[in-house]
């Protein structure tokens, strides 16, 4: 278990960024009226700060997203838009676009932030838009050869690649085609379809191929359990062994050697359950099957924030699901996980 955070109040739209020494959090209180609150936990000391809470949330709702630079935790959504300076303690503002706030697909490439698709209120885009912190710029991305959704996608080091999803207009539709953008040419390429239309998947880029983990197939009543990869350098598809536990809504880091998932619901979405553990798949050996982590000291949740610290899984956060309503976690823990 991590100490005690100093969060007094129950935080959702929770983001989490890592800058090699600790773990930046950031959220907004549930309570009237709505605050922001930015925190730090430093491994190395067990401790915790209280930091500049930095911009006013607009909302709980609407898709939030945090990234590292190198030296600011850039952050993007209604639940605040802004750089945060650790070495300074100050926040700087960043200029408001539409998809900052909308993007389904988020993807930071070492110079910008990339946004692409998803929507809002029913709407869906096909736009896309990147951020430049150094000149502190937006650019409209050019039309990609995809429709509009809501999506998956990952940066490889080179392509942003972005595979299936779904649109609610006119009609519930999911999608299995794929396409990659290379923001130094700026141009789009198509990539050969998923094996089946699915959306709602986790992407995780592991050096080697994009992997899609979980997600919704087509007329499914829930999420699955199976997971599928794409491989740039050979345009292939495969098919990776199932999770174990048809999950959505968990964390995911991958550690330079294998996928950490955990926390999470499974069963319908009617009718959610906690998995018991969480699970781990190195793609070098475990080849048919993924492996169960220790059970974790948290009771299980959705939607925590998760980093890989290069020796540790740390999460923290998330909503504990309940008959009524969900309740805000304000606790977390640290897995290690064996050397090889």
């Amino acid at each position: 278990m991590l100490p005690a955070a100093p969060a007094t109040e129950q935080l959702g739209s929770l983001v989490s960024a890592w800058t090699g020494s600790q773990m930046l959090i950031r959220g907004v209180t549930w309570g009237q009226p709505q605050k922001a609150v930015t925190l730090s936990y430093t491994p190395a000391t067990g401790t915790w700060r209280t930091l500049a809470p930095g911009p006013a949330p607009q909302s709980l709702e609407g898709w939030n997203n945090a990234v590292w630079t190198g030296t600011e935790m850039l952050t993007f959504g209604p639940g605040g838009t802004g750089a945060y300076n650790p070495a300074a303690g100050t926040w700087r503002p960043i200029a408001q676009n539409k998809l900052g706030s909308v993007g389904a697909v988020r993807v930071w490439t070492g110079h910008q932030e990339i946004f692409w698709g998803g929507g809002c209120c029913g709407d869906v885009t096909a736009a896309g838009a990147a951020y430049n912190p150094a000149t502190a710029t937006w650019r409209a991305l050019p039309p990609a050869p995809l429709s509009a959704r809501y999506a998956s996608g990952v940066w490889t080091g080179t392509e942003m690649i972005i595979a299936g999803g779904d649109s609610p207009e006119p009609a519930m539709r999911a999608f299995a085609d794929a396409a990659a953008y290379n923001p130094v040419t700026r141009t789009w390429r198509k990539l050969p379809p998923m094996p089946e239309p699915r959306y709602g998947a986790t992407a995780l880029w592991d050096g080697t191929e994009a992997l899609f983990i979980g997600g919704t197939l087509t007329g499914a009543r829930g999420p699955t359990s199976d997971a599928v990869a794409f491989n740039p350098a050979a345009g292939q598809w495969r098919r990776l062994p199932g999770t174990g536990y048809d999950r959505r809504e968990f964390a995911a880091v991958w550690t330079g050697r294998q996928v950490l998932v955990w926390g999470g619901l499974t069963g319908t979405f009617q009718d959610r359950e906690i998995p018991p553990h969480g699970v781990a798949y190195d793609p070098a050996v475990n080849l048919y099957q993924w492996s169960a982590l220790p059970k974790a000291p948290l009771r299980g949740r959705s939607e925590p924030v998760a980093v890989w610290t290069g020796r540790q899984l740390i999460v923290w956060g998330g909503n504990i699901p309940g008959a009524q309503q969900d309740t805000p976690a304000t606790d977390g823990a640290a897995y290690q996980p064996p050397s090889r």
